[in-house]
């Protein structure tokens, strides 16, 4: 039976492993194993690093894998970079699978930045910051005292959290009126989100444009040079299927 590696870690990523499983592929879902009590998908999951590339090689050789989908978020930028390397020592077909990124609509008003520290060096005194770029981003955001913070994440950061910082932990799928309700009650002016794309946390964007406050809008990295890369479930599991 046919075998695949999917790192994971994405609603991508479950989704591909159900359908490969409804196929008849035997799947391996790989999950880092950074955020408490995960939604899991469907069959053989594996929590936990590999090691860096040889690590990662030397498992697809033990485990006899036949191919692998890199379907982890578009920020995971030294995951992708393991995993193109493995599978290049290996010989193992590799295909990294990337939701779309979020665009600019009528009544936006966004500023793309390349970086995280961009996003930190363009907020200004006084600003009140609704920011949503993960938990081990607050050291870079820590430098900007003047402002405040409302940080969501789904795990507690690592202390000592600012006292600029206020924490709330939450896990998406969101509803715009929710957003609007925390835009609001904090009195948020800015809007700092990295480009994941997806539709669990477009609400607020949504929202961001409603209230009418700005968006600091962090690029994803591009994907590695001459590796195949396509945009939806259903594409990524035709060529997993071999």
């Amino acid at each position: 039976m046919r075998r695949v590696l999917i790192l994971g870690g994405t609603a991508e990523a479950r989704a591909l492993a159900g359908e490969l499983t409804e196929r008849g592929v035997r799947v391996v879902s790989s999950l880092a194993g950074r955020v408490t009590d995960p939604r899991l998908p469907i069959g053989e999951v594996r929590e936990g690093g590999f090691g860096g590339p040889d690590g990662l090689a030397a498992w697809l050789r033990a485990e006899r894998i036949d191919a692998v989908v890199d379907a982890t978020h578009p920020f995971a930028a030294r995951m992708t970079a393991s995993a193109v390397e493995a599978a290049a020592r290996t010989g193992v077909p590799l295909l990294i699978l990337r939701r779309p990124g979020w665009h600019e609509g009528p009544g936006d008003a966004w500023l793309r930045v390349p970086t995280l520290r961009e996003a930190a060096e363009s907020i200004g005194a006084g600003d009140r910051v609704f920011l949503t770029t993960g938990r081990r981003s607050l050291p870079v955001f820590s430098h900007s005292s003047d402002a405040w913070f409302l940080a969501r994440s789904v795990d507690p950061p690592e202390p000592p959290v600012p006292a600029n910082v206020h924490v709330i932990l939450s896990r998406g799928p969101y509803t715009v009126e929710g957003e609007l309700a925390l835009i609001r009650d904090h009195r948020l002016g800015v809007l700092v989100t990295k480009d994941s794309g997806g539709s669990m946390t477009t609400a607020k964007l949504v929202a961001a444009r409603r209230a009418g406050i700005r968006v600091i809008m962090v690029d994803r990295p591009p994907p590695p040079p001459d590796q195949l890369c396509v945009g939806t479930v259903a594409e990524a599991a035709d060529w997993a299927q071999g």
